[in-house]
């Protein structure tokens, strides 16, 4: 069968979903909208015969458009954004063309975090943290000075993956310059949130947790869900996790379906979690989720494996990683999601750790301004020849010149017998990736033996712990301010 897709978006996300679809053994023609010109993204579409078209992906009519003059036969939407703003919901009801992306109601997982904490809490879904959302500043501000908790303190849209302030109260003597650290992180959340008009609630406060985090990446049909390879993402721009949050500096994938760190059984019970999701979903929208969704999790002394927020659609870093070594159709994926037939696909991937590592411009994350409009200068012949992938990312192409665009720039994959092999292919060429008037920021730790080891040192710690508190059945209390306390059933 013939296709023509329409994939969305422009970062090196959509470049590993570009490369995936144009191995297809179905006769396909990818065309892509883009708001300026990735070269890997354009070049894919070249090789098939499609075309890569500048334009506002995120304007529901523009896709629209697009979609009806190419004719379009399908449409893969490849960031959130697009997805919160009902694009899907707009080709599917104006053109009759499917897409591989959930409605508006759906991606509300991602879109909204109260909806998910809520969702989760409706539904009993274990791997749930307790939450109080705020609609207003002042009722948080509230809530901040009266409770003495270790809190996690977010925005309640998703705003890229930042704006995450976690501050442990333990010391006594210091809780009044934390309790001022909080009212001004919730201050800052509610003036950036204040330009989004898509939601309700403002302010995500929900108990402080601590232990590795990782990522479930699923395919699901809205009724069945097939999992992939678990990837662990590193936030931090710096190295030993430390610094301004990003979108993501790198991810690792071990040669397996699960991390150093986390077991199969921890595995299976975070894809029930997902699968719970995804039903929960269905029960209380009417609306089947279709495309992707991602579990981003966390094992901790509660649960063993917990929901610290949802995804709409692949991760990135965290996509590049499974996609650069998938070796099921991708297409053939996508046609067992618009048919309901998910059970009858055996993913297959090859057999390699798999190392993924973000090179972005001096100035990245906090001020995308200064990360602009510097000239891109890659060594790409010295990256292939060490057997790694080069993936485009936040760079636009002017008359044969790269510019960065203020993001991260490339993400380079490395393959490997296992993660550190991977992650020392990939350091070997990060110096390939230069700019010509400018520095550049990346990680060399992450994938270390090292970094493995005090993550799997941690993971055993709290397996002991979370395995104790569930065979003794331990009750754990809430205490809400002017009510005292409650025993909270999980």
């Amino acid at each position: 069968m013939s296709y023509r897709i329409l994939l969305l978006g422009e970062g090196a996300r959509e470049h590993a979903i570009a490369e995936a679809i144009s191995r297809s053994v179905h006769k396909v023609k990818l065309y892509a909208l883009s708001s300026h010109v990735n070269p890997g993204i354009r070049d894919c579409c070249k090789r098939t015969g499609g075309e890569l078209i500048v334009g506002d992906f995120l304007n529901p009519d523009k896709v629209v458009e697009v979609a009806r003059n190419i004719g379009a036969d399908l449409v893969v939407v490849g960031p959130e954004e697009p997805l919160f703003r009902g694009v899907t919901n707009a080709v599917e009801e104006k053109l009759g063309v499917p897409c591989i992306g959930p409605r508006r109601e759906a991606a509300q997982i991602e879109q909204s975090k109260a909806f998910l904490r809520e969702l989760m809490w409706k539904y009993k879904i274990p791997g749930r943290l307790r939450f109080r959302t705020f609609r207003d500043v002042a009722e948080a501000l509230e809530y901040i000075k009266e409770t003495g908790e270790s809190v996690a303190i977010k925005p309640a849209r998703q705003v890229g993956g930042k704006g995450v302030k976690i501050v442990a109260d333990i010391q006594a003597y210091l809780r009044d310059v934390r309790t001022e650290v909080k009212i001004e992180h919730v201050k800052r959340i509610y003036s950036e949130l204040s330009r989004y008009s898509d939601i309700e609630h403002r302010i995500l406060i929900e108990e402080k947790v601590e232990g590795p985090e990782y990522t479930l990446q699923c395919f699901t049909d809205g009724q069945n869900v097939m999992p992939l390879p678990l990837v662990q993402d590193y936030k931090h721009a710096f190295e030993l996790g430390i610094g301004p949050e990003t979108g993501g500096m790198g991810s690792i994938m071990d040669k397996g379906w699960v991390l150093p760190f986390i077991t199969q059984e921890e595995y299976e019970r975070s894809v029930e979690i997902v699968r719970r999701i995804v039903q929960a979903v269905r029960e209380e929208t009417g609306t089947e989720y279709r495309g992707i969704i991602a579990g981003q999790m966390m094992l901790t002394t509660i649960w063993g494996p917990t929901v610290i927020e949802c995804y709409s659609r692949f991760g990135d870093p965290e996509g590049v990683n499974v996609l650069s070594v998938l070796e099921t159709d991708i297409v053939d994926i996508f046609e067992a999601v618009l048919s309901k037939a998910l059970p009858k696909i055996k993913i297959e991937r090859k057999p390699v750790a798999v190392v993924v590592k973000a090179v972005a411009p001096a100035g990245y994350p906090l001020n995308k301004r200064l990360a602009q409009g510097h000239i891109l200068e890659i060594d790409k012949e010295k990256i292939e020849s060490k057997g790694c992938k080069l993936y485009f990312g936040s760079v636009h192409e002017e008359e044969g010149v790269l510019k960065t665009a203020g993001s991260r720039a490339v993400e380079i994959a490395g393959f490997g017998d296992n993660i550190p092999e991977a992650a020392e292919k990939v350091n070997s060429v990060l110096g390939c990736v230069r700019l010509r008037d400018w520095k550049v920021l990346y990680r060399l730790d992450i994938g270390s033996e090292e970094s493995l080891r005090k993550i799997i040192m941690q993971a055993e710690l709290i397996r002991q712990v979370y395995r104790a508190r569930l065979s003794r059945e331990l009750k754990i209390y809430d205490w809400i301010p002017g009510k005292g306390l409650r025993v909270i059933e999980y």
